[in-house]
């Protein structure tokens, strides 16, 4: 009985702490890590995402990828493209397609704004994580400039220095 009972405690405290972590904001659920190599992050824009119930049930289970996921402006609304969320298992008929194109939600002034920077200058809107904030779905947009290959080799240089450095401060 005893193993048991520690067993059921331990899966208690795990259940508490995913939701403390939802409650807090702080539950990420998908990054786009190639966003911060191929892109110099910008400004930093949180946005709502207009979502079916199956999505989000999908979302709370961790299953989303954001490879190369992005937003566009269209006709004065924001949209984000190749942002998978996988299909929730126990729903049957009515599923969503993981691939559509999704609403963004923004003020309209917000986005009149990133529609001036955007038109003025040469960057683009890059979606680096997904996460929930009160129990509420957003997303993190960034304006974002592209890289060049030569940028792209100092980045891959920095991180190997903090590597070693990281490996020697331990093996000291």
């Amino acid at each position: 009985m005893g193993r048991a009972k520690k067993q059921i405690e331990k899966k208690k405290k795990k259940v508490e702490k995913l939701k403390a972590q939802t409650a807090s904001g702080s539950a990420t659920v998908a990054r786009n890590k190639k966003a911060g190599f191929d892109f110099k992050l910008g400004k930093d824009i949180i946005a709502g995402i207009v979502l079916h119930g199956s999505e989000v049930k999908s979302l709370r289970l961790g299953n989303a990828q954001m490879k190369g996921a992005f937003a566009k402006i269209i006709d004065g609304e924001v949209f984000l493209f190749n942002c998978n969320i996988a299909e929730y298992s126990h729903a049957n008929i009515f599923n969503h397609q993981p691939d559509r194109v999704r609403k963004l939600l923004l003020n309209r002034i917000e986005i009149e704004r990133l529609e001036h920077e955007l038109g003025t200058t040469n960057q683009t809107l890059v979606a680096s994580k997904l996460f929930f904030k009160s129990n509420r779905a957003k997303v993190l947009l960034h304006l974002a400039e592209g890289k060049n290959k030569g940028d792209k080799r100092e980045t891959l240089k920095k991180r190997q220095q903090n590597m070693d450095i990281k490996r020697a401060i331990k093996d000291y």
